[in-house]
């Protein structure tokens, strides 16, 4: 059975494989669990215990090798592992998504995309098709995708996560701002770039500007 790691340690992770990934390559053999955590603004006991789910242990005074602990994360959070996938709305957002090949370094490989306008219909993004809504629960099979990325106007968010799941897709990464509802089994990941941009904006007007220096 998979163990159950708690949402703000995966959340966390990705930020302690981002900085000693630049460790390792500006070779530095070791990094200490405060210095990790000095780095990212985290706890020292937090991080400590975070990196205790990778079942790695630091040498004393020495902290934990880079490499080893670079090599666990990116293992343990399932970058090496290729996740197929379909885009549905390929509109700007769609399409950049599926033109950026960051996301598979990552493990997630946009294999379709998927439009209810019939003029993206046939068109390709970086030699990844494009096909009619209509297709999904036909092709999905043969693609062999259980990830759906949702990018569509918001008043189409639920129609669209709707047809993915009864196409038999497993797990849901949604870009938009609409809270879909669906089965208990399926995995929902929202990611609304519009509700960090109005943080963002919030925060920046709350904030009064340091006076220039003359």
């Amino acid at each position: 059975m998979t163990q159950y790691i708690p949402e703000p340690t995966l959340g966390r992770l990705p930020w302690y494989l981002a900085y000693v990934s630049m460790l390792r390559a500006s070779d530095v053999d070791y990094v200490s669990s405060t210095a990790i955590a000095r780095e990212l603004n985290v706890d020292p006991s937090q991080t400590a215990k975070d990196l205790s789910f990778l079942k790695i242990k630091g040498r004393t005074r020495v902290g934990y090798s880079v490499s080893e602990l670079e090599q666990k994360l990116t293992q343990f959070l399932g970058f090496r592992r290729q996740h197929l996938a379909v885009m549905i709305g390929c509109g700007s957002l769609g399409r950049a998504l599926i033109a950026d090949s960051g996301l598979q370094r990552f493990g997630l490989r946009i294999v379709a995309g998927f439009d209810t306008d019939p003029a993206l219909a046939g068109r390709e993004v970086d030699g990844v098709g494009i096909y009619p809504m209509s297709s999904l629960e036909e092709m999905r099979p043969r693609l062999g995708a259980e990830i759906a990325v949702i990018a569509v106007p918001v008043d189409k968010a639920q129609n669209a996560a709707d047809h993915a799941v009864a196409a038999g897709i497993r797990a849901l990464w949604n870009f938009t701002p609409f809270r879909i509802r669906t089965r208990e089994d399926i995995i929902v990941q929202n990611t609304s770039i519009y509700s960090h941009l109005a943080v963002m904006y919030n925060r920046l007007a709350s904030v009064t500007p340091s006076p220039c220096k003359q």
